[in-house]
């Protein structure tokens, strides 16, 4: 008798190639031209999409906290700290969950946001265990007279939050969590449904419990079991219902009774030692009861070959929850293939399903000539085997497929080998049933048939999420385009034509090679025309020392190549790498790159927006160049092999020239910039990214060189731009090196006034040069004003004005946060905070990580919106802590 778990069984090998993907570099240049399968990449290059994660109950449920909304439990009191309070708890957030005093009803005025790991909360009896005071909130005190019989009526029937779940190791933790290394459960035998035996959790992968029956010590039982199957129980489930404890009849063999006793006590003291929470199995389904009866038949996924669907009996039935089938084999020599099933169980159909869904079914072995002769016919199969099939209401709904269509990606188990995960391809889908191709594997095995409702199928990204490996396809198409060739002048196979053969048209444009790889995605030959205006930024001999041309080859890698070496060629790299970060347009289809310069022993770092198709190539490049202030020509898809179209040879860096209609030193009030808009009074940075620097003291004296100066303009904002992240690679002495802030203040990012000195105008007298993340509306700017700072000294450079609150933010409404949001450079995401309804002491309690989990943001957002939240904590602590 085959177990029905089979397909879930551990065929581990003692190579190690079985388990590891990961393959070492041998040095650090090889190990970063190691691409690692990025699903992104994948379904963008193939066309493809991902199977929509809502389509994977179960991993659904996994990631739900612990906590429910209902759930009560005792908060300290807000008005009166030395008492508490029962408290509702109405949703979750990660560790964060929003509560409601009870007494309150459906009033949410009050509820409030508290952080699990941190608040003071408690179980329910805590208080008179305890010896505490137990008082309702003064809002509503006079609300009932008896509070007692308030409470009374109102905890009966509820549920309360466990007391593991606040106090101790697993305080926070969520439901999959739970379940650690070395936890004892107990596994139902795939033979016998009666029948159960401890195993010991060995690994918890997001849920997927690699599991070990107790007794044993190798590994050739191992099992992949996922932590909501119905088998799983917890330790003790056995004995409660009458239910035997014997271990499996495929291992009882391998020990004597003694020793599997033996085994069984050892294991139930480990249970005690280190007790499983009963909230692992709180969303464990209750099984359904069946109508099946023996002799019945139907149709089954093949319990061993789950590539092909055939006929099977009801052989046995053990209860009224369990059945066994057993796949039909008229030949009557091989021994018996049989399962263990439930109402509910995966994989099995009525008949004549395979007809109604053009599937083929595979005939059973053996019987007459004229059943193997002709197309297979269930009414003369029954009348041959004088046996009634099983009516469709006994079977689920089969036509339930959850969302998954034809082509959709995924990421699934390999039957024959469960310990391995593959990217999968779905090829089809027929009611709940779907037929995935599993890619990477070096052996071509048939297409596998899987249930919608299975557990051994998961969401593009879980095994990265779960730092599990994943098969990843042989050839990804990533993988081709990693490389970008540079094309030297020198070393070109066909040497490029004199002028004198050139057509009249001396900009020649190139086509793209769209068959090469895919055109989408594809770059053309970007050509650095070095006799072009280099502009104010760029050194022009070092122009002429770059490659002639950059290219073919995958857009984001050709133009990050262009871009590092402009970044090179620069007199100032970091203020090069500071105007590229500015390179914007909504209408992008964009990737972000981190980028790297060097600047007098300091190594800079700026995360820039690179477009990754090739129609949008031109623009990204000609915009580039404006931004710069070179010649649009400077480096493009057209060669300029004499003279540019632009007439950009009469330009020079030292003279104040208005080629873009401005100055190419700074522009003044009322010009116009090079796209036609109307140029703005100050400087202004549009967006900046994250601020993480260590910055030299600067000399206690500058000299101010002429604007259009290419060697000295903007030094001093090029060594302490706060737009750039600095790397902590200068040579300079230790102790020249300004302390780094202390741990939780938050890093400060703005532009940096001078002070006045001798020989040059106060700060005062120039135009400023103060840049705000975003424009406030005067509305805005009254609500939340900067600080007024003392004038600092000569050379040190002033952080951004610190938050002047005008209100307590523990006072905040849902209303208020979202005004104060949008008046920072974070006003797009104002409509989560409505959403969440996160009101000002939820926005205290705000990090990171937390944001990025509850908002779903990528790391550049979260950072400049927790940028802006430690602006307020600043506040807070400086104005209201005290």
């Amino acid at each position: 008798m085959q177990s029905a778990g089979a397909q879930e069984r551990l065929m581990m090998s003692s190579s190690p190639s079985n388990c590891k993907l990961e393959k070492q570099a041998s040095d650090a240049e090889s190990a970063e031209e190691e691409m690692d399968f990025n699903w992104d990449e994948y379904l963008e290059e193939n066309g493809a999409t991902a199977a929509p994660y809502t389509s994977f109950k179960h991993v659904e449920i996994s990631l739900q906290s612990s906590f429910q909304p209902g759930m009560k439990l005792e908060v300290a009191n807000k008005s009166s700290p030395d008492t508490y309070w029962v408290a509702t708890i109405i949703t979750t957030c990660g560790q964060l969950l929003l509560l409601r005093y009870c007494g309150y009803g459906d009033d949410r005025k009050a509820d409030f946001w508290c952080d699990v790991m941190t608040a003071d909360l408690h179980p329910v009896g805590w208080c008179t265990q305890n010896n505490r005071v137990l008082m309702p909130p003064e809002a509503i005190k006079e609300k009932y007279s008896d509070w007692t019989d308030f409470l009374v009526q109102d905890l009966t029937g509820s549920r309360t939050a466990p007391a593991n779940l606040l106090e101790g190791p697993l305080r926070g933790k969520n439901t999959v969590d739970l379940i650690k290394e070395g936890c004892v459960l107990e596994l139902q035998s795939a033979s016998e449904p009666s029948s159960y035996w401890p195993v010991l959790v060995l690994r918890n992968v997001g849920g997927r419990l690699l599991i070990r029956y107790a007794g044993l010590d190798d590994q050739s039982h191992d099992y992949w079991i996922f932590y909501l199957d119905t088998r799983l129980r917890p330790m003790g489930w056995a004995l409660e219902n009458n239910l035997s404890l014997q271990p499996p009849k495929e291992v009882s063999d391998i020990k004597t009774a003694d020793q599997w006793q033996e085994a069984l006590e050892t294991v139930k003291a480990e249970s005690e030692n280190r007790p499983l929470p009963l909230e692992v199995f709180k969303d464990h389904v209750d099984l359904q009861k069946h109508s099946f009866k023996v002799g019945m038949k139907l149709e089954m996924v093949s319990p061993e070959e789950p590539t092909h669907i055939c006929p099977v009996s009801v052989t046995k039935v053990y209860s009224e929850n369990y059945f066994q089938v057993t796949v039909d084999d008229l030949t009557g020599e091989a021994p018996p293939r049989s399962v263990v099933c439930h109402a509910d169980s995966l994989g099995i159909l009525p008949i004549q399903w395979c007809l109604k869904n053009g599937v083929g079914l595979e005939r059973p072995r053996g019987g007459s000539h004229s059943l193997q002769s002709q197309d297979f016919d269930w009414a003369d199969y029954l009348k041959h085997t004088g046996t009634e099939a099983a009516p469709d209401a006994c079977f689920p709904d089969t036509s339930q497929s959850r969302g998954f269509c034809k082509e959709m990606w995924l990421e699934a188990v390999n039957p024959w080998q469960p310990g391995e995960i593959c990217v999968a391809h779905i090829t089809q889908v027929k009611g709940r049933l779907l037929w995935l191709r599993l890619e990477g594997l070096s052996n071509s095995i048939p297409e596998c048939i899987v249930d919608a409702e299975s557990m051994a199928i998961f969401p593009v990204g879980w095994c990265e999420a779960n730092g599990y490996p994943l098969t990843p396809p042989i050839k990804p198409v990533c993988q081709k385009q990693r490389k970008v060739a540079v094309v030297q002048p020198e070393k070109q196979v066909t040497p490029p034509p004199s002028v004198e053969n050139l057509p009249i048209n001396l900009c020649q444009p190139v086509a793209m090679d769209t068959g090469a790889m895919n055109g989408k995605y594809c770059c053309p030959q970007i050509f650095v025309n070095h006799r072009c205006f280099s502009g104010p930024y760029l050194n022009k001999g070092r122009i002429a020392e770059l490659p002639q041309a950059v290219g073919p080859g995958k857009c984001t890698l050709v133009l990050k190549e262009v871009l590092s070496m402009l970044i090179n060629a620069a007199y100032k790299p970091g203020r090069v790498l500071r105007e590229l970060q500015m390179v914007e347009d909504p209408q992008w289809n964009f990737q972000e790159e981190t980028l790297k310069a060097k600047y007098k022993g300091k190594s800079y770092r700026s995360t820039i927006r690179i477009v990754r198709v090739a129609e949008q190539v031109a623009d990204f490049c000609r915009k580039v160049c404006v931004k710069l202030q070179c010649c649009p020509n400077l480096f493009s898809l057209t060669l300029v092999t004499d003279k540019c179209p632009e007439n950009c040879s009469v330009q020079t860096k030292t003279k104040y020239t208005y080629y873009y209609k401005k100055r190419v030193g700074r522009p003044s009030v009322g010009e116009q910039c090079a796209e036609g808009e109307l140029a703005k009074p100050a400087r202004r940075r549009k967006k900046r990214k994250a601020i993480f620097v260590q910055k030299k003291r600067r000399s206690s004296t500058m000299d101010y060189t002429p604007a259009g100066s290419p060697q000295d303009s903007d030094e001093d904002e090029d060594e302490e731009d706060p737009s750039l992240s600095e790397d902590d690679s200068s040579s300079e002495p230790r102790e020249e090196r300004r302390e780094a802030p202390a741990r939780g203040r938050p890093r400060r990012s703005a532009s940096q006034q001078q002070g006045s000195f001798l020989g040059h105008a106060p700060a005062e007298d120039r135009p400023s040069r103060r840049r705000s993340t975003r424009s406030l509306s005067h509305n805005e700017a009254a609500k939340y004003p900067p600080a007024k700072r003392p004038h600092t000294e000569v050379g040190v450079c002033e952080e951004e004005e610190s938050l002047v609150l005008d209100t307590n933010p523990l006072e905040w409404s849902v209303a208020d946060v979202v005004d104060f949001i949008k008046s920072t450079d974070c006003a797009a995401l104002s409509k989560i905070f409505q959403e969440q309804d996160i009101d000002g002491q939820a926005l205290l309690l705000l990090t990171l990580p937390t944001v990025q989990e509850c908002m779903d943001l990528k790391l550049g957002p979260a950072i400049k919106l927790c940028h802006q939240i430690e602006r307020v904590k600043v506040a807070f602590y400086a104005q209201y802590a005290k």
